[in-house]
């Protein structure tokens, strides 16, 4: 793993490599304003419904609104960040994501101590401990991070990727079932075809071994949706599989079969 212009690069086991971009201490900073401001308004509304009881007094009242922040400040982050996968309302807002340092799964155990950490990062104010922390690091972590041993990564908005010239001029023996591609529709999730398609845009990024097993994983995904005839799929590769039912799953009903193509039984090469 390697750090250039603030970027991490994380290779995984199967030899695919991932280049992130670590979130910049200010985007950072505005997304805990945002947080902040959420848990604060809750905070104040547990308090002011407590005042209007009217059975406690200012003081008390004052040291529940403390307690509620603190309380909820931690049990927030740490609820929105397992629940939401890494994200909490203003990490969501600002595109931000914490994850493990090494790609894996994130732990809850990963989210309650950097999330409990809070309380020291936060010293003396406005975060001051775990801003110094984030500029010294060298994968811009605070305290938190380091314990739990995570990173914050941005996700810049990616441009849709043109499928018309990704598709353009490849033979599609699939959909010359059109009830099953109509079912492939059906059953395939937004987020399969959307992986499915973002392998497609940057498989020449990939080594070739780690190009066929990840085209591999991802067409036996959706041969597990539906079950298209052998003799339409039985020499397709797993990077051609996936090109034809991305082609189904972006509405293309049309089929691109040759007219003189008795048998379809495969795509043009990769």
């Amino acid at each position: 793993m390697t750090l250039r212009n603030r970027t991490i690069e994380i290779e995984t086991s199967e030899g695919v490599t991932f280049s992130l971009l670590l979130a910049a201490l200010p985007s950072r900073f505005l997304a805990w304003t945002i947080d902040a401001c959420v848990i604060l308004g809750v905070s104040n509304l547990v308090g002011r419904s407590l005042a209007l009881i009217g059975f406690i007094g200012f003081d008390l009242v004052q040291a529940v609104n403390l307690f509620f922040y603190f309380a909820v400040s931690i049990g927030y982050a740490i609820a929105l960040e397992w629940l939401w996968r890494g994200q909490t309302l203003g990490k969501r807002l600002l595109r931000l994501r914490v994850m493990d340092r090494q790609g894996l799964h994130l732990r809850f155990s990963q989210v309650a101590i950097r999330n409990l950490m809070r309380a020291v990062d936060a010293l003396p104010v406005f975060y001051m401990v775990g801003g110094m922390a984030c500029l010294l690091s060298r994968d811009a972590k605070r305290l938190g991070d380091l314990a739990a041993d995570t990173i914050v990564v941005r996700h810049p908005k990616l441009p849709h990727p043109d499928l018309a010239q990704l598709l353009e001029g490849k033979f599609n023996s699939m959909l010359r079932h059109p009830h099953l591609a109509a079912r492939l529709r059906q059953r395939a999730p937004v987020e399969a075809a959307a992986i499915a398609i973002q392998a497609l845009v940057r498989r020449d990024q990939f080594d070739p071994a780690a190009r066929v097993e990840v085209f591999g994983e991802i067409a036996a995904y959706f041969r597990s949706l539906v079950e298209f005839p052998e003799e339409s799929v039985a020499q397709l590769t797993g990077e051609q599989f996936v090109r034809n039912a991305v082609e189904i799953l972006a509405g293309r009903t049309r089929s691109s079969a040759r007219p003189d193509a008795a048998v379809p039984t495969g795509n043009a090469p990769a």
